[in-house]
């Protein structure tokens, strides 16, 4: 999994080692519910060991698909059920292409960020995609909601199907608030601004920032992938006329 070295600007501050959490939110204290500072934000290295995002298909994919989303973003919500099943369709099962997700959220909704917090959550038991649709599926239900809304949540990872106590530990926690608010600075420091956010990279150079539709995806990818047959082919004619020679 490819890792970027950032530099944060600035991140919202919520006080030395402690969470924001609104006593009238609905979750429990302790539950991180705002981007933090961390030890070693500061420190490049540090950032590209926390700032990770979730792929989708192969990790050594030489074609990557990258989303900067918003779980409470409704036109991440549009591309999570318009454009990314024709992804998963053309490319699902093509291992030279992967999906790759990072978090942003960017304050769509008061709940972006504890609910990116609980998809992680899922991951930690395997069902981090499974949990991510059963969020966008039900975005209607929570975006807009006057507190945190947990129960919500814990039904999502029910729908899951994973174990819903230990999610409900890992929610209820401050677990994986350091690397949600690691991804939103990667795309601080990439110049995003808005989500979905969609960059195609084929790790040749600075990825391709692109619009949120599937032609425009595809157009690129079947233009890496061609790039990457030539290549290929090139190569193989290459060792053929050695060996004839």
């Amino acid at each position: 999994m490819n890792r970027a070295v950032i530099v944060v600007a600035a991140l919202l501050v919520v006080g030395a080692g402690a969470f924001a959490v609104n006593m009238n939110s609905g979750a429990p204290s302790g539950t991180a519910l705002s981007l933090i500072e961390f030890e070693g934000m500061n420190d490049p290295a540090e950032l590209a060991r926390i700032a990770q995002p979730m792929v989708q298909g192969n990790p050594n994919a030489a074609i990557k698909v990258i989303e900067f989303g918003d779980y409470g973003c409704p036109a991440c919500g549009q591309f999570f059920a318009q454009v990314k099943p024709q992804f998963d369709l053309a490319y699902g099962s093509n291992d030279d292409v992967a999906f790759v997700f990072y978090d942003f959220p960017a304050g769509s909704s008061n709940h972006s960020f504890v609910v990116a917090r609980a998809a992680r959550c899922a991951g930690d038991q395997g069902a981090f995609w499974e949990y991510h649709a059963e969020i966008f599926q039900n975005q209607g239900e929570w975006r807009l909601a006057a507190n945190t809304p947990m129960d919500a949540l814990d039904s999502y990872a029910e729908a899951a199907g994973i174990d819903v106590g230990e999610f409900g530990s890992c929610l209820r926690s401050d677990r994986h608030a350091e690397v949600v608010s690691a991804n939103m600075a990667l795309g601080q420091n990439l110049g995003v601004t808005g989500t979905p956010t969609v960059l195609v990279s084929d790790g040749s150079g600075s990825p391709v920032r692109l619009g949120n539709d599937f032609a425009g995806i595809r157009a690129t990818v079947d233009a890496a992938l061609g790039a990457g047959a030539e290549s290929g082919a090139e190569s193989g004619d290459t060792s053929g006329n050695e060996s004839g020679s």
